[in-house]
């Protein structure tokens, strides 16, 4: 394990069938004013919004609602819901959705009582609030962010082309409390499902490929990436198959929590270049992960080669023997192409909507981070854009 380092989760969880039934033991610690937030609308066409508002009933909330949260939250819809949670002098937002809907709820959170414009504030400069904080509790939907327990937000920019997270280090702007029912997963579609379930393999690879260091969080994670081969191989075949969903929620929420991340450096390129992808197309966002991963792990083998020779043994259980490090690389690399074609991901820049010439300025609105295994050039940047452009 590397330097010195804090660990801390405020956030309470409730897993299981009967989970929401907790909500009743939460909403007593607010006060009246609940700001209810969801997305398009699928949580009363399958009688989720019915039972949560027969909670909030009961317990005499004053209830609020910013419907229409989109996959990729606009700082537009931000501006719109900070305007509704402070006319509504809200005391909790809760969250009702997927991923985007607690990234949404928590940016909120941070600007209701911030005097700066919060796109300048906190996706340009980073800043941390020096406001007070609304508490946000979720309702979760819909697996792969790990939202339900993190201090992440990410916003989109249409009008500058840029799709930013910011993960707030202050703890407080975790949610408070957030209820994990698997049920609530088995309607989404097939495209939503997969797209989850890299979302959260590939969080666990963003913390893992960096690093030379014998580190018990690399440990923990290789646990965790086979855990979702297992589980997703049984989902795909069977959407419906209860402890395979119940698995792939329980580890996207330790894939993100900020756990398998302590202790070493990480890197988190994967998701610059797809956050600058779906800045531009508004592409699904485990999707734009899939897209761009190949491309970017085959460049940067070499610098780490040692990380991917384990990943491919205590992974996907590539034999060693008689092999270079490089080979035995490169064999695990091929398992995680097979299992993402197997589940059918998009793999390809194209089939996102991206063209030759969107390019360049998705090179340029790509963040380039410096924890991982090489830090990555303009230039480069268009190349492994370019290659998965063409197809992994």
């Amino acid at each position: 394990m590397l330097g010195n380092f804090s660990y801390c989760n405020p956030t309470k969880l409730y897993f299981g069938e009967d989970s929401l039934n907790y909500l009743n033991t939460e909403l007593p610690r607010y006060g009246k004013n609940v700001v209810l937030i969801y997305g398009g609308g699928s949580i009363k066409k399958n009688g989720i919004y019915d039972d949560v508002m027969s909670i909030l009933k009961e317990n005499e909330k004053n209830v609020a609602e910013i419907q229409g949260v989109m996959p990729n939250p606009t700082v537009d819809k931000l501006y719109e819901g900070v305007k509704i949670a402070r006319d509504h002098k809200a005391d909790l937002l809760l969250a009702v959705g997927g991923g985007s809907v607690c990234d949404y709820a928590k940016a909120v959170s941070v600007s209701v009582n911030c005097e700066e414009d919060p796109w300048e504030k906190y996706y340009l400069r980073f800043e941390e609030p020096e406001c007070e904080t609304l508490p946000v509790g979720c309702v979760l939907t819909m697996v792969g962010t790990g939202s339900e327990m993190n201090a992440g937000a990410v916003i989109t920019n249409h009008g500058t082309k840029q799709k930013i997270g910011h993960v707030f280090a202050d703890e407080k702007i975790m949610p408070r409390f957030s209820i994990l029912n698997p049920r609530y997963t088995l309607t989404l579609p097939h495209y939503q499902m997969v797209a989850g379930i890299y979302d959260i393999f590939n969080h666990i690879c963003e913390q893992y490929f960096s690093g030379k260091d014998d580190n018990t969080s690399d440990y923990i994670s290789e646990g965790l990436m086979r855990s979702v081969l297992h589980a997703s191989r049984i989902a795909n075949k069977d959407p419906q198959d209860y402890e395979a969903r119940s698995n792939l929620m329980w580890t996207a929420t330790w894939a993100l929590n900020t756990l398998i991340s302590r202790g070493k450096t990480t890197d988190w390129m994967v998701h610059m270049l797809g956050q600058s992808v779906g800045a531009y197309t508004d592409a699904t966002h485990g999707m734009t992960l899939a897209a761009v991963s190949l491309p970017y792990y085959r460049y940067i083998l070499p610098y780490g080669v040692e990380k991917f020779k384990q990943f491919a043994v205590n992974v996907w259980d590539v034999d060693p023997a008689g092999k270079s490090e490089e080979e035995v690389a490169r064999e695990g690399l091929k398992g995680m192409e097979n299992w993402m074609k197997e589940l059918g991901l998009v793999m390809n820049l194209k089939d996102l909507g991206v063209t030759e010439e969107m390019i360049e300025g998705i090179a340029k609105g790509t963040l380039i981070m410096e924890g991982g295994y090489k830090v990555l050039k303009l230039e480069e940047i268009v190349e492994i854009l370019k290659e998965s452009l063409q197809g992994n």
